[in-house]
């Protein structure tokens, strides 16, 4: 019997590890591409050079604001502090675990039958989201600077391998 225990818990683990990392990405996700919405689609950067073209004029060009590269890196550095809202939730049929917000962003009561809330929770996921904001910053920012369908299950299954589990995981909206 503690053979069969000992062979059980490294994939229990391994299991315990992945949800975490797939619902940090996730969460991630939503997280930068609701603070991306906040933004006034009308506020503009300037990008290109600053240097000035033999004719005189300059090589500069207006971008929205929102998904610029500026922005995306400026979110990512700080993004992960939201993480200390969610909570966990493990689901009764396959005993995994989805991470979901347990404050909504605009006030409304939320539905937290069955979630787990704690400091253990929140700083694991914390961590787990500053690791892979870290690792895939460029892969965060290059399908965040395009508006672009299903980034979650882009990013998070097939770029990064996180959720290759989870790829039956239904759309949340936030």
């Amino acid at each position: 019997l503690a053979l069969a225990l000992a062979a059980l818990l490294p994939a229990a683990g391994a299991r315990r590890s992945q949800d975490l990392h797939c619902g940090a990405c996730r969460a991630l996700v939503d997280e930068l591409e609701w603070e991306i919405a906040q933004v006034d689609p009308r506020k503009t950067i300037q990008m290109g050079s600053f240097r000035i073209n033999p004719d005189g004029s300059q090589s500069v060009v207006e971008v929205p604001y929102a998904r610029s590269e500026a922005h995306l890196t400026e979110l990512l550095e700080r993004v992960c502090e939201k993480m200390k809202e969610y909570g966990e939730k493990v689901d009764p049929s396959t005993h995994r675990k989805n991470y979901v917000r347990v404050i909504s962003h605009d006030g409304t009561k939320m539905d937290l039958s069955g979630v787990k809330i704690d400091g253990d929770v929140a700083s694991s996921l914390k961590f787990a989201c500053e690791s892979i904001a870290e690792e895939y910053e460029d892969e965060l920012i290059e399908f965040l600077s395009h508006e672009a369908d299903n980034v979650k299950d882009r990013l998070c299954s097939k770029r990064t391998d996180l959720c290759d589990h989870a790829l039956h995981i239904p759309h949340d909206e936030l």
